[in-house]
């Protein structure tokens, strides 16, 4: 056997075994990073009324109007944790002036805002007395959100020990504060406090801010508190960077009444906010108040090698460099991205040969076998200076083509 025909099939293999390598690393990989992109298994059996499970810690939360019964409360042993409505809004001023109706009102809410804090702090005082975690949600409003976040800081006091939440009732701006704003005032209060709040919200707003990740770099880490009455929530639950619930809502004044509760709480009215944690109680109590981002879906993709051209790979003239992947990362888009990049970059530096047109259902493939068909015509041609036979087979090859 000649030399340069067992040079060819040495190199055959090798680019054949490249191709193979290449091939089942790129779906390995793409098969993880989907299997991480799913939801967490283990977190399934907390998607279907958990609140029937015994040992799942329980939660509740109200605000100034709703009347507790702290004596009966304390009975139900489940309850970990209560978390208190703090500030609203901006802060109502002190000083009023204009005519009488408006100086009223001013006055009015001032008072208002004054009892209201009054009352978290006694709330505050006797729910730790009795063993339970405390907590305390910012209901955002349009308006500056610096002044905000320092109204609720006044307001809460929170301590190193007490959950911070920020409460987004749906995305509307023009009633609630812009997810824009949100993320300003998350920013704030972790610069204030060295901790991050969890983030209240619906089903609605949550999916916006997972699907839009790469605009809401904070809401979309924030321990995610979720609201949704329903006893499933299956494929409606947000996904993103969000795999599961960190607190859940099941129960309010929407399916909660005289007749039906999902869960009553002894001592509370049926507009009582009822929430349930993935876990037992000792879990919730360890892991409260959060404060933490949660752990980001997308950061295993953040940057990407940039293609070479072949040329000035085999010039030794190029380094390699990494591009970032922007938010969020699709699957599809990027393996077509990825497969351009390679026919533009590869493909067409092989002489003779163009970039096709059309996807190339395996890119590699087709390039190993064209660069091995241009090595052995190389190799070919380089026999023939030597080999006046192997001459004459190449000229009648050339001649046939």
């Amino acid at each position: 056997m000649a030399v340069h025909d067992r040079i060819s099939i040495t190199e055959d293999r090798l680019l054949r075994g490249l191709a193979s390598i290449f091939h089942r690393l790129a779906l390995a990989a793409l098969t993880a990073a989907w299997a991480f992109h799913l939801a967490t298994p283990a977190l399934a059996s907390d998607f279907s009324e958990p609140w029937k499970k015994a040992d799942r810690a329980l939660v509740i939360d109200a605000y100034e109007y709703n009347s507790i019964d702290w004596q009966k409360l304390s009975g139900d042993k489940r309850i970990v944790g209560f978390i208190n409505k703090a500030s609203d809004g901006l802060a109502p001023p002190y000083s009023c002036s204009g005519e009488e109706t408006a100086y009223r009102l001013c006055k009015a809410l001032w008072k208002r805002h004054a009892v209201a804090r009054e009352l978290f702090h006694t709330r505050k005082v006797v729910a730790k007395a009795l063993g339970l975690k405390w907590g305390a949600y910012h209901l955002a409003r349009p308006g500056n959100p610096i002044e905000q976040a320092e109204n609720f800081l006044e307001f809460a006091e929170p301590g190193p020990d007490d959950l911070m939440a920020i409460d987004i009732e749906e995305n509307d701006p023009t009633k609630w504060m812009s997810l824009e704003d949100a993320e300003l005032f998350v920013r704030h209060i972790f610069l204030r406090t060295g901790r991050y709040p969890i983030l209240y919200t619906n089903g609605t707003t949550s999916r916006h801010i997972a699907d839009n990740r790469y605009r809401y770099r904070l809401l979309s880490r924030l321990p995610l508190w979720y609201a949704r009455y329903k006893p499933e929530i299956g494929i409606h639950f947000p996904k993103g960077n969000w795999r599961g619930y960190s607190l859940w809502q099941f129960s309010a004044q929407a399916n909660c009444g005289k007749s039906r509760c999902p869960y009553r709480v002894a001592g509370t009215p049926n507009d009582i906010d009822v929430n349930v944690a993935p876990m037992d109680a000792a879990g919730l109590r360890k892991i409260w108040p959060f404060g933490q981002l949660i752990e980001s879906t997308d950061q295993f993709m953040v940057n990407v090698p940039v293609p070479i051209a072949r040329d000035d790979g085999l010039k030794g003239e190029s380094r390699i460099t990494y591009a970032s992947v922007a938010y969020p990362v699709h699957f599809d888009k990027l393996a077509a991205t990825l497969q351009a990049s390679w026919n533009n970059a590869v493909l067409g530096a092989v002489p003779g040969i163009k970039a096709p047109a059309s996807r190339y259902v395996d890119g590699m493939a087709e390039f190993v076998a064209l660069r091995r068909d241009q090595m052995m015509r190389i190799a070919n041609r380089d026999a023939a200076r030597l080999d006046p036979v192997a001459t004459a087979s190449t000229e009648a090859d050339r001649a046939q083509r």
